[in-house]
Parts: structure tokens; C-alpha cells; sequence
């Protein structure tokens, strides 16, 4: 199936910014009504990154526009989150967050659309979004253990798993592409489980 030009861009541009806004705004609502098991969902960056990939890979768009679609739709579900938060007499800045979104949003957005290529595009594309869902995974089992049930930390770990196992069945192909995608979906996850608190002791600093 082509990418969808025109008025049909248009037309999915414009969904996809109207529901970033919508759910980054249940997602606060989300933090209410959520069992225990799942709540992590909406109060971690694999939630609203998960959001965000979802909606882009509906765009199909270009690896461009994708990549630009990703940093609007991770700022609009900060912004959502903020402006229900705010109507439900819960004070969020949303700075921080809106700055992962735009730094954070390029890469993800790319890696998006790289999952439909195939060879070295769709190996990083997987190996980046592979990686962040199951470094974020080992995060919470780790790091914020004692406060957090592990339910959606495992399921975020094999929702990152299915992905490298489907592309690997599907897109990559060759014991060298293979080996190499495992291996940065590794180093990916590693950087992140350590790099992910380091960031936010420094932002509290």
C-alpha cells in the first residue's frame, strides 16, 4: 500500500494532532481509573512514546514528515495531559516533558517509519523502538521497583520483544543483519536503563 498524498495527508495530519491531544489528556484521567497492575501506562515515557509510534505508523507517512509528526504528537499529548491535569486541580509543568518530545520525537518518528523498509533502515528503526520499550521495562523493575507493580513493566518488555522477533521474521533477513539488530537492540535497552535516571537526577538538580 502507497503512502496516502494530498488531501488525504491532510486529513491524517489532522487526526493524528486531534488525537495526541485527546489522549495525552485521558492519559491524565488514565492515572486515575487504572488498576494498579497497568498505571504505570500513564505515567511513563513508553506510554505516551508507544501513543506516538501508533499514531505515526497509521500516517504512513514519509520518513520526514514522519519524524516531524512524531515531535508534534508527543508535544500535543504533553499538552493534553497538562491542560486536563489542570482542569482536574493538578498543577504539571510541562517543559521537561515537551523538551524530550522534541529532542526524543526525530528518532522515533524516523524509527517508525523505517519499520516498514527493509535492510539496514528497518534493522535501527527496531533496534530503537525495540530497545526503549525493553530498556524502560528493566527500568521499572528495577529502579522503581518498591513503588510500581511489575505488570506493565513485563508487558512493555514483551511488547519490545514481539517487535524484534516480528521484524526479524518479516523485514530482516541474513545472519549478519540479524546478529546486529539483537546486538543495538541491546545496547539500546542498556543505555537507556542507565541513562533514564542519570537524566532525571539531573533535571532535579
Amino acid at each position: 500500500m502507497s503512502a496516502p498524498t494530498g488531501a488525504a495527508t491532510t486529513r491524517r495530519v489532522l487526526v493524528l494532532a486531534a488525537s495526541s491531544l485527546v489522549l495525552g489528556g485521558l492519559t491524565s484521567y488514565a492515572q486515575g481509573f487504572l488498576p494498579d497492575a497497568l498505571r504505570s501506562f500513564a505515567n511513563s515515557a513508553s506510554g505516551w512514546t508507544l501513543l506516538t509510534v501508533l499514531l505515526v505508523l497509521w500516517s504512513r507517512t514519509s520518513p520526514a514528515a514522519a519524524a516531524l509528526l512524531a515531535v508534534a504528537g508527543f508535544v500535543l499529548l504533553v499538552l493534553g495531559y497538562m491542560w486536563v491535569s489542570d482542569l482536574r486541580g493538578y498543577y504539571f509543568n510541562p517543559v521537561y516533558w515537551c523538551a524530550v518530545g522534541v529532542v526524543t520525537g526525530p528518532f522515533v518518528g524516523l524509527a517508525t517509519a523505517w519499520l516498514r523498509t527493509s535492510g539496514l533502515r528497518a534493522s535501527l528503526g527496531t533496534a530503537a523502538l525495540a530497545g526503549l520499550g525493553i530498556g524502560e521495562g528493566v527500568y521499572g523493575l528495577t529502579v522503581v521497583r518498591e513503588t510500581t507493580s511489575p505488570v506493565y513493566w513485563v508487558i512493555i518488555i514483551v511488547t519490545g520483544v514481539a517487535l524484534l522477533a516480528y521484524q526479524l521474521a518479516r523485514r530482516i533477513k541474513g545472519t549478519a543483519a540479524i546478529t546486529s539488530t539483537i546486538a543495538a537492540t541491546a545496547a539500546v535497552a542498556i543505555a537507556f536503563t542507565f541513562g533514564y535516571p542519570a537524566i532525571g537526577s539531573a533535571v532535579r538538580l
